[in-house]
């Protein structure tokens, strides 16, 4: 296992305080419920209700791509910061469905959305694509190589679901987050610090078997039904909710800090039980806890912006509020971001 031990984002030497600045997000119009998929495979909406917390998703029409997604989170978070795409440095992208192999999604959403200054790339987390990328560009902002960074998790889960797979496609949906990265004034709330694991070992439990350079495309790959997500659910389950209780307590401990401190904890939303249990196992009070996985399923990278903007909606995420972001991912991937919100 590779640990990331962490960095505060506090100012020290050359190093500038950084903030989030606004938030847009995006999910197409298209929606399909539980019952729909009882009309595709053999389930229930008792079933996925109880064992996911799942209600009903949002699916992309044909020909939508996630550099689609992306590109309408994007126009929302920058209009909501009063920053043009001209003055973006630096966009990522994480998303595990990008358009194409190459080029990067990151190169598709900068033309669509006219970014003409900016350089970056997409970035590979699969679920904790979002924290992953939040420090990504915020380390770019806080070293002073730019003044403002687009951040993204964007994500078409349904091109590479199996809706024969009754196991997995009750699962996901598709959907964009979108966030500006800026520097922080003197006193005013920002991004406080951040931690980062991966391990590779559990590579086998959540993955895609097919389409990369180890097994490219072939007749007998598609048949074998091997391009779509394959998932080890209770590997997962175990190792999510173990290390996202970890990663959250090393962060704050780091920080003098422990979960009563936390003002809302937002959690990667792959699985209700995953969440609360999570939750509990950190000490978090059920009231703290964003959930809105029944309107959206797992988006991958987009489900911590979705669960922000439903938060702020609800009047639970004011100014000033001590936010601790969590997630894990296929790889496995796992972070923590610790901020202040400063919307």
């Amino acid at each position: 296992m590779a640990n990331g031990t962490g960095g505060r984002f506090d100012g020290g030497g050359a190093r500038r305080r950084v903030k989030v600045t606004s938030l847009g997000t995006y999910v197409p119009p298209r929606v399909l419920t539980n019952a729909d998929l009882e009309r595709l495979v053999d389930t229930t909406d008792a079933w996925i209700l109880k064992r996911t917390g799942i209600r009903e998703r949002h699916v992309v029409d044909e020909g939508v791509a996630s550099s689609d997604l992306g590109k309408e989170a994007a126009i929302a978070a920058l209009a909501e910061a009063g920053v043009s795409p001209e003055q973006i440095g630096f966009i990522v992208v994480a998303t595990t469905t990008p358009d194409m192999f190459f080029p990067s999604t990151a190169c598709l959403v900068q033309h669509k959305i006219g970014a003409t200054n900016a350089w970056g790339f997409d970035l590979g987390a699969a679920c904790s694509g979002f924290t992953f990328a939040l420090t990504t560009g915020a380390q770019m902002v806080a070293s002073g190589a730019h003044d403002h960074a687009l951040v993204i998790g964007a994500d078409v889960m349904s091109s590479i679901i199996d809706f024969q797979d009754r196991a997995t496609c009750v699962l996901f949906g598709d959907g964009a987050g979108a966030v500006v990265v800026s520097p922080a004034a003197d006193g005013e709330p920002g991004i406080i610090d951040f931690a980062h694991e991966i391990d590779g070992s559990g590579g086998p439990a959540l993955c895609m078997p097919a389409g990369g350079s180890l097994r490219p495309a072939t007749r007998e790959t598609v048949d074998a039904r091997l391009h779509y997500v394959h998932q080890d659910g209770p590997a997962v389950f175990k190792f999510a909710v173990r290390k996202m209780s970890e990663i959250c307590r090393r962060v704050l401990e780091a920080n003098g800090l422990d979960a009563g401190d936390v003002d809302l904890f937002v959690s990667h939303q792959a699985n209700r039980r995953i969440i609360m249990s999570a939750a509990e196992h950190l000490g978090v009070d059920r009231d703290k806890v964003i959930v809105n996985i029944e309107r959206f399923g797992n988006t991958t990278a987009a489900t911590i912006p979705l669960a922000l903007a439903d938060a702020r909606r609800e009047g639970r995420l004011p100014k000033g509020a001590r936010v601790l972001l969590a997630s894990v991912g296929a790889g496995f991937t796992v972070g923590a971001v610790l901020l202040r919100w400063a919307g």
